[in-house]
């Protein structure tokens, strides 16, 4: 027996200990603390329905499984300006520097409990409960997250306990962006944030909010959040982000609401791209590709009626979602014989286009002692691609790196690849939250009905090799089962095993082998997640401890252009099986609660263990690529009259670029821990940085005015991360960086 699953059951013996023993105790002491909850349990019990929703503080203390929301506060205290700054303060999960194809803010490269981090792939991400990805089934890779962390309220990550209703690709968990709510009263607020250093010049971002309530119950806000200038590398100098929301709602009783919004996001920059290891040596901050760009543009329309009562919820939702994205990538292949280099331009627009319908329905039931609430939720999701390439001529050059001041790159493209697909997926789910004395017991099953297609357009300039359309049909239960024993109001102990599966993407549909035919030996993954867990709140301090363990019985990655090889080709291979475990913990202490003379200052950590490694191939028992095993976080918050001030640290462990294993054992690929000179491969340094700020409050005299000035990375520790895609090679991290605060309310 494993030692994850002997923890779970000697937990769940003591958790069923510790009952037994707070009965005995309640038989001979009536009517103490520990005896009320027993005492009122039944009483009290009200219908949850969607518990993402909200993100309610009550909600997340009650999850049976790890999870963790960043306020607005938080965020604004971090001197966070993109979703990367804001995550990092989770424990379990891993941000990616930007790097590669997904080497700008436009996206969002996040990894949880060691699964890979490159553009998202492994977590299912929503923005109030809406899937951001472009094709949630056939392109979950996130080179576009149309989030904007002005508009946003709170980040809601779910690493564990929700696998039944939400999916695909939640492995990795969920991690909903919230917006901000429309407030009762009418009014708004604006702020702006700019940042800069010794690199690069200044970035500025701005929000705005709009909104209000009237009496009869109509509610309208408008929300804005822009991102624009240069970032602190060269080529970052055309950073422009723009996202728009228009959210309504109309209570017109009170249980019943419909509510829905109105979003726009466009949002282009410029990808530096990698450097090889004499070019970082020269200068990290320095650029070699003057034409790989990104540009990204999503629509999308929520509609959404909702009923609630003390014993019954429902809720449909329907949406629309049509999403754009587009870059330029210039290829640079060496010729062995002549030792000249042939430069290529390629642009790769893709247009997208999703709909879905998600009706679900709680129930509570009292049984005796007994209460069950029973949900059930169904989600139709139909979505339509076209990927197109276009090509621009060929040049040789001597040269290894293209200048910025050419022009070579003038002739009119031409179509080179012009691929449609579509998935259309059922998913039903159903669970059962059952509430016992001071257990909450909740077994459910989701199952996924998948089919997909992918066709390759052959024409005048679009050479196709071997068949051009494949059809695939995928299904799969997925059964969880979630326990929470509440020992008291602020001590809870949970455990849960779930499933999670991801169907094949478009990009591996299509993938071909070395005869011109569809791969065969590439499935649709699925994984089995453990957890088991304490939390711990009782306002003045609390924690949290996580145990989890994911087995994968097979799990993809993405793999560049074989070196060396001129007519390799971008693609996924397969890993086989891998293992992915270790342990959570996070804290936070008010020692003002403790002693008067410290009031106001406030200590919070976090601090992970990650182990996750390949099981088969040449490279079994070693690490998985671009995951640290040890993350951690430290902060100090010291409030007093209008001043606040913030002190916090991150460190993250070495971590790896190892190369592609190998599953034929006559020819062992080597695991590349030495840097190579192109710098794509090589271990990758651990490092720690620090981050101070001070903001002080003038108060609603002068229209609640906040000012605040930070410094990131105090030190200017120089780090650096790797990328293996199209973009490979050194990406250095954020020098010291310089910024000002200002909001207002009106």
């Amino acid at each position: 027996m494993s030692p994850i699953r002997s923890a779970i059951l000697l937990a769940l013996f003591g958790s069923t200990y510790a009952g037994a023993a707070c009965a005995q105790q309640a038989v001979t002491a009536p009517g103490s603390a520990d005896d009320t909850r027993s005492a009122t349990t039944l009483e009290g019990v009200s219908v949850v329905g969607n518990w993402l929703g909200e993100a309610d503080q009550n909600i997340v203390v009650n999850h049976p499984g790890a999870r963790t929301v960043i306020r607005r506060e938080d965020m604004r205290e971090a001197g966070a300006v993109n979703l990367r700054d804001a995550l990092r303060k989770v424990p379990g999960v891993q941000v990616q520097e930007s790097n590669g194809t997904g080497g700008s803010d436009v996206s969002l490269n996040v990894g949880v409990r060691g699964l890979t981090s490159r553009l998202s792939p492994r977590s299912t991400l929503l923005l109030d409960g809406v899937p951001i990805a472009v094709a949630p089934y056939g392109q979950p890779q996130v080179s576009m997250a149309p989030v904007a962390l002005g508009n946003l309220q709170a980040i809601d990550v779910v690493r564990g306990g929700g696998s039944v209703r939400y999916g695909p690709q939640n492995v990795g968990g969920i991690i909903n962006f919230v917006t901000r709510d429309i407030p009762q009263t009418f009014g708004g607020d604006a702020g702006v944030q700019l940042q800069g250093g010794e690199y690069g010049g200044i970035r500025t971002q701005s929000n705005l909010f709009l909104g209000g309530t009237t009496a009869s119950g109509l509610g309208v806000a408008l929300l804005y959040n822009g991102s624009h200038g240069p970032g602190y590398r060269e080529k970052q100098d055309n950073e422009s982000i723009d996202d728009v929301m228009l959210k309504a709602k109309y209570a017109f009783s009170p249980t019943d609401e419909i509510s829905g919004s109105l979003h726009y996001y466009d949002g282009q920059a410029g990808m530096p791209g990698g450097l090889t290891q004499a070019d970082y040596d020269a200068d990290p901050f320095q650029s070699r590709r003057p034409f790989d760009d990104f540009h990204g543009r999503r629509q999308d329309a929520v509609l959404r009626y909702s009923h609630k009562d003390e014993r019954r919820s429902f809720e449909v939702q329907t949406y629309y979602t049509e999403s754009f994205r587009g870059s330029h990538i210039e290829t640079i292949t060496q010729n062995a014989s002549t030792g000249l280099y042939t430069h290529q331009l390629n642009a790769y627009p893709r247009n997208y286009h999703t709909f879905a319908i998600e009706p679900r329905y709680s129930q509570l039931f009292d049984w005796g002692q007994w209460t069950h609430e029973i949900s059930v939720g169904y989600r139709y999701l139909t979505e339509w691609m076209n990927e197109r390439t276009l090509r621009n001529t060929k040049f040789v050059s001597p040269l290894n790196y293209t200048p910025f001041d050419s022009g070579i790159y003038q002739a009119p493209y031409v179509l080179s690849g012009n691929n449609t697909g579509s998935n259309e997926a059922n998913a039903v789910y159903v669970d059962d939250a059952i509430n016992v004395g001071n257990w909450t017991i909740t077994p459910g099953l989701r199952y996924e009905r998948i089919n997909s297609w992918w066709q390759a357009h052959p024409s005048a300039t679009v050479i196709v090799k071997g068949p051009t359309f494949r059809r695939e049909h995928y299904s799969q239960p997925l059964p969880s089962l979630n326990v929470i024993y509440h020992l008291t109001d602020a001590l809870k102990l949970y455990a849960n095993a779930e499933t999670s599966f991801g169907a094949l993407q478009y990009f591996q549909i299509s993938q071909k082998d070395s005869s011109s035919q569809f791969a065969q030996g590439l499935q649709p993954e699925k994984a089995r997640t453990y957890e088991i867990g304490t939390r711990y709140d009782k306002g003045a301090w609390g924690g949290e401890i996580t145990l989890f363990r994911i087995n994968f019985d097979h799990e993809l990655q993405y793999v560049g252009k074989l070196p060396d090889v001129p007519d390799s080709v971008d693609g996924w291979t397969s890993l086989g099986a891998t293992t992915h475990k270790g342990i959570e913990t996070g804290g936070h202490v008010d020692l003002g609660a403790y002693d008067e003379r410290l009031q106001g200052l406030s200590l919070w950590g976090t601090a992970t263990y990650t182990h996750a490694i390949y099981k088969y191939g040449s490279f079994a028992g070693r690490d998985l690529p671009f995951y640290s095993r040890r993350t951690a976080n430290l902060g100090v918050r010291y409030s007093r009259a209008a001043w606040t001030f913030n002190l916090d640290a991150f460190s993250q462990s070495r971590q790896h670029s190892p190369g592609s294993p190998s599953f034929d054992p006559a020819h062992p690929t080597v695991y590349q821990t030495e840097g190579t000179p192109n710098g794509d491969l090589g271990n990758i340094p651990g490092w720690t940085t620090w981050n101070l700020r001070g903001e002080y409050a003038f108060g609603p005299t002068l229209s609640n005015l906040r000012l605040g000035v930070g410094v990131k990375n105090i030190f200017d520790r120089r780090y650096f991360t790797r990328s293996t895609d199209n973009n490979d090679g050194l990406y250095v991290g954020q020098p010291r960086t310089y910024y000002v605060q200002a909001s207002i309310e009106f």
